[in-house]
Formats: C-alpha cells, sequence, structure tokens
C-alpha cells in the first residue's frame, strides 16, 4: 500500500517508516523541513511538505494514499487543550477526503481514554468520553469521521520508550535535574504502562495490514510501572535524592506535568495481542531508563 503517514520524521514515526518499507509499503511523510526531506528520501519514503497548522495541506497528502497513519501531534503540553483541538481538526480534514471509500485511517490517542474505573486496567472496549484528558477530542473526531463512513481505527499509546526518549518521563527527568530530587507522589504506586518504540512500530504497522474498522489497539507491553520505581532508577542516574511529595506539593514542583505525576493509570493489550498477534519484544522501561546518558544535576 501507499502509506501517508503524519509525525513521519517524529520520534513514533521515524521507526514507522522503516517498518512500512521493510513489509513492502510505499511511504509518503508529512514533514516540515527540508532536513526532513531529505531524511525520508534517504529512508525510501517520499516527503510531502506541510504541516499539522495547514490541516489542508494536510489532506492533500492523505488523498494520495491507499491509507493513512496520524501519529503527529504538537507536544507543548503548555498549551495542551489547545493543540488537541488541532489535532481534532486535521483528523476531521484527512476523514474529509477518505470518506465512502475503504482506505484505513489509524488515529492516535492516549490510553487513558480506555479507563474502566479507578486502579482498573485501560482496555480496548471502553471509550470514556468523559475522561479529563482533552485528548479525547481525537477519539471524538475518530468517532464522526466513522459515522461519515471513514474506516477508523484508534491506536492507544502509554509511555513510549527507548534510551533517548520516554515519553512524559523525559521532561520527568528534566524537573530532577533541575530541582536536584527526583520525586513521586504519596507511596509512588501509582503505575504508568509503557512499550517500547520498535514495538508500538510494529503494532501500526499489523494495525493497517489487518484492517479492522472501529477497532481500537492498546501499544502496551507493560501494563503498568510504578512511579516510585521509576524515580529511583531516574535518581540513580542523575545523582539525586529520591523524595516523595504530598499531593499539595506536586503541583509547584511538577508544574503542568502534575496532574499526570498523579495518576494511576495502567493499561491492558491483551485483546490487542491476540487480535493481531503482535507480542513485544524490545526492552522494558526500566532496563531503557538505565541505559539514559544522565547528566548529574550536580554539573549544571
Amino acid at each position: 500500500m501507499r502509506v501517508f503517514l503524519t509525525g513521519a520524521t517524529g520520534f513514533i514515526g521515524s521507526h514507522i517508516v522503516p517498518e512500512l518499507i521493510g513489509a513492502g509499503h510505499q511511504v509518503l511523510g508529512l514533514t516540515r523541513s527540508d532536513a526532513g526531506a531529505r531524511w525520508l528520501e534517504e529512508a525510501g519514503a517520499e516527503a510531502h511538505c506541510g504541516t499539522i497548522e495547514d490541516p489542508d495541506r494536510v489532506a492533500r497528502g492523505a488523498a494520495q494514499a491507499d491509507a493513512v497513519i496520524h501519529t503527529a501531534f504538537d507536544h507543548d503540553f503548555s498549551r495542551y487543550a489547545e493543540n488537541c483541538e488541532k489535532d481534532r481538526r486535521v483528523i476531521e480534514a484527512m476523514g474529509g477526503v477518505l470518506a465512502g471509500s475503504d482506505r484505513p485511517l489509524i488515529i492516535t490517542s492516549v490510553i487513558g481514554m480506555g479507563s474502566t474505573g479507578l486502579g482498573e486496567p485501560a482496555i480496548e472496549q471502553t471509550v470514556d468520553w468523559h475522561h479529563a484528558n482533552p485528548r479525547a477530542a481525537s477519539e471524538q473526531a475518530g468517532a464522526e469521521m466513522a459515522a461519515k463512513g471513514v474506516s477508523v481505527l484508534v491506536i492507544r499509546l502509554p509511555q513510549v520508550h527507548d534510551t533517548a526518549k520516554q515519553g512524559l518521563i523525559t521532561p520527568l527527568i528534566e524537573v530532577a535535574r533541575a530541582k536536584g530530587v527526583s520525586a513521586y507522589v504519596g507511596d509512588g504506586a501509582n503505575r504508568w504502562p509503557a512499550a517500547h518504540v520498535s514495538d508500538v512500530a510494529r503494532l501500526y504497522r499489523l494495525a493497517l495490514e489487518q484492517h479492522e474498522a472501529g477497532a481500537r489497539y492498546h501499544a502496551v507491553a507493560e501494563e503498568g510501572v510504578p512511579m516510585r520505581e521509576i524515580a529511583e532508577v531516574v535518581g540513580a542516574g542523575l545523582g539525586v535524592p529520591v523524595v516523595s511529595l504530598s499531593q499539595e506539593a506536586a503541583a509547584d514542583h511538577f508544574g503542568w506535568l502534575a496532574m499526570f505525576a498523579r495518576l494511576d493509570m495502567p493499561a491492558s493489550s491483551t485483546w490487542t495481542r491476540g487480535r493481531l498477534r503482535w507480542q513485544p519484544a524490545g526492552p522494558s522501561l526500566v532496563a531503557d531508563l538505565r541505559e539514559c546518558a544522565y547528566r548529574p544535576a550536580a554539573a549544571e
């Protein structure tokens, strides 16, 4: 298939490109820069220049493809709700050119949307439309496009990691470096699910190739890694103390990350694994965190 991939030069997208090409697919990748276009061409893909700030331009890329994988997202969390609405507009624009066809539109969401209740693992069959995370806008847009005849699939992401990036843990490391302590909230028993980026890229390909309209998949290798364990590994890497914070102190310490640092968000991928025969094989989150190139806080 000829696949239009948004976020093609981003963290996840740059791993999806070789995954798709290696399986015999053609890739048309969205990029905002000349450097990104060169990288795509060297990887064996074709570049489509544009940004998610221009939904019409993105839609023109989707119109040229047999399928779309949408991973682009503006990760400026100081404007998170606004960026989630931006994602809605991009999904609507691409859906507009795919409606009435059997061409898959794979959109990206977050694990919290599958929440089934406090302390229970998120599952694929649940959609929590009332979840506090503004990223609900992405799945809402997907549902609206599905109602208009678009073949929509959803992949929900946990903390996607390698030794260079680890989702929300990457900015947590920067907070620990700046504050001189690696912190968790309360007893640190709250959990974050995780998956290695190579496993996530493979899941996108499998979802594309098996193309089950309406399906929701969880890219979860580890159901939940306790925040205290994460903080301890980060503290050891930076050479800083590990401390527990009260709920009240967390807001000042973590800033915009506080809402996430307190969350317990385990997630299951049992259905996904069985449906797609997906078996994660990459390193664990803690293994990658131990291999990070930490720069001690004392060196600041």
